[in-house]
């Protein structure tokens, strides 16, 4: 690696995904893809000595393995060659008190999804973040496809003409059979917070659609059911949506659902047309005109606009996943930082990640579902 590389290169840290911890591993692989960070630090677990060994095993140095969140902020923030940002994978609940750490030690950070548990933490998260003037973003995974950001182009561009109706619906399997959730984080409300299945996937549902149609809700009704025994929180959620502007919408969200593994799925229609695209085929989407037939548009095959073209990695015929969507985001987030630390003012910025804004708003959305469902259904305003 050449000096000027290596003056380009930022540095990050990582809060939690340590031993056996599946997302972690995937946030620091998409991060290596384009070289534009590197690992130097962390705190992988609550326990220190799992924590430093997993670490180590990194290749990390020991003196930048630290107790916890807290002493890493504090510490980090006052190095010379301290870390530029870090990225939380730690579950919910901590979310909020790990990332006001770090921005009150002035250092940006990417956390998982969902931002909080509670909208006044988000709220108060998103006021820090402005205050000190630091990027913070939140890794809502799909978003990062080429073919997601052709979908918000065509729909921006009247391609289906104005849209009427969104079918959002993510179906997973994984909680059907759990009787014992006492080794499942998500299913206890310590840790997860008031919302299982609305909060994990729920949240995607909702920013999928927000970035897909650019739609803001304007209110909704929801119903959250915990079918499974010993289940303390939802596994299947349904939500009737009202848009500002009159569109409306479905979605439902599942843990329960057999025979599903990961299978996001949206549907738009709109005066003139309908587009359709499913998670797991990244790749393709569908687009139905009232004046043509049924087209199957392609990333890396077909023409996509400028802004969705620059998101495609492979060529035509080569998958892109899951790692390229993530990797899509932090480039993005990477890309950004290194326009603020040369000077760019922050209304300038390029952008493209899903903001902590756009997290705030999942929680206001969690939120809303809760008071809904609490209450017999009843429509509630966001």
């Amino acid at each position: 690696m050449n000096t000027n590389e290596t003056k380009k290169m930022l540095k990050y840290a990582m809060v939690g995904g340590g031993p056996g911890a599946f997302i972690g591993d995937v946030h620091r692989t998409a991060i290596r893809i384009d070289n534009k960070a590197m690992l130097v630090g962390g705190v992988f677990s609550a326990d220190s000595a799992k924590s430093k060994a997993f670490g180590i095993e990194l290749g990390l140095d020991e003196k930048r393995l630290y107790d916890s969140a807290l002493q890493m902020a504090t510490e980090e923030g006052q190095r010379e060659d301290g870390i530029d940002f870090v990225v939380i994978v730690t579950p919910n609940v901590f979310h909020y008190s790990d990332a006001k750490a770090f921005l009150e030690n002035g250092i940006h950070v990417v956390s998982d999804k969902p931002l909080t548990v509670e909208v006044e933490q988000s709220r108060s998260l998103v006021a820090l973040a402005q205050e000190k003037g630091l990027l913070f973003g939140v890794t809502y995974t799909y978003t990062g496809y080429p073919v997601v950001k052709q979908i918000a182009h065509m729909i921006q561009s009247k391609a289906i003409g104005e849209v009427r109706f969104v079918n959002a619906e993510y179906p997973q399997q994984w909680l059907v059979a759990a009787g014992d959730v006492s080794q499942i984080w998500r299913a206890k409300p310590e840790f997860s917070g008031k919302a299982n299945c609305l909060g994990d996937i729920g949240t995607h549902v909702e920013n999928m659609v927000a970035t897909m149609t650019g739609l803001s809700i304007k209110r909704l009704c929801a119903r959250l059911d915990s079918f499974v025994e010993n289940h303390q929180l939802d596994d299947n959620v349904s939500v009737m949506v009202e848009y500002e502007g009159g569109a409306k919408g479905l979605y439902w969200t599942s843990q329960i659902a057999i025979g599903y593994d990961n299978a996001l799925k949206v549907r738009i229609f709109g005066t003139q047309g309908t587009i359709e695209w499913s998670q797991e085929e990244p790749d393709q989407f569908s687009l139905v005109t009232l004046s043509g037939p049924k087209q199957i548009y392609v990333r890396g095959r077909d023409t996509f606009a400028p802004v969705a073209q620059s998101y495609s990695r492979l060529p035509g015929g080569h998958p892109e996943g899951v790692y390229e969507a993530f990797a899509n985001i932090y480039k993005a987030f990477t890309s950004s930082l290194l326009e603020v630390k040369n000077g760019v003012p922050f209304d300038q910025v390029t952008g493209g990640y899903p903001t902590v804004e756009e997290g705030l708003r999942g929680i206001e959305f969690v939120d809303a579902c809760l008071r809904s469902s609490q209450n017999d259904m009843t429509w509630v305003d966001l």
